[in-house]
């Protein structure tokens, strides 16, 4: 099964948190915060939303930060996803 967007939204998984500090200190599960970087799954087509016209800058395989809280989680065949609007992106990742 795939997941297509509607409108500006756009489907992410989020990036795995490193297991260790760059000094070399081995994290908890507790001590590690929610990751804020997340690979771009599938893009939604844009057009008119709220009469608005919406451009989508994100493109399929694109790293981007998102906000802490942002999107509603689904699971589908075992991976867990993210949707969110293409507003709550805060920046692409190069």
């Amino acid at each position: 099964m795939t997941i297509k967007p509607l409108a500006d939204r756009v489907v992410i998984k989020m990036v795995e948190a490193e297991e260790t500090t760059k000094s070399g200190i081995i994290l908890t599960a507790g001590a590690k915060e929610k990751p804020s970087v997340a690979e771009v799954i599938e893009v939604g087509p844009g057009g008119l939303v709220d009469g608005k016209q919406v451009d989508m800058y994100v493109k399929k395989g694109q790293k981007v930060l998102i906000s802490k809280y942002a999107g509603t989680e689904v699971k589908l065949d075992g991976t867990d996803y993210t949707i969110v609007k293409q507003s709550d992106i805060l920046a692409i990742v190069e």
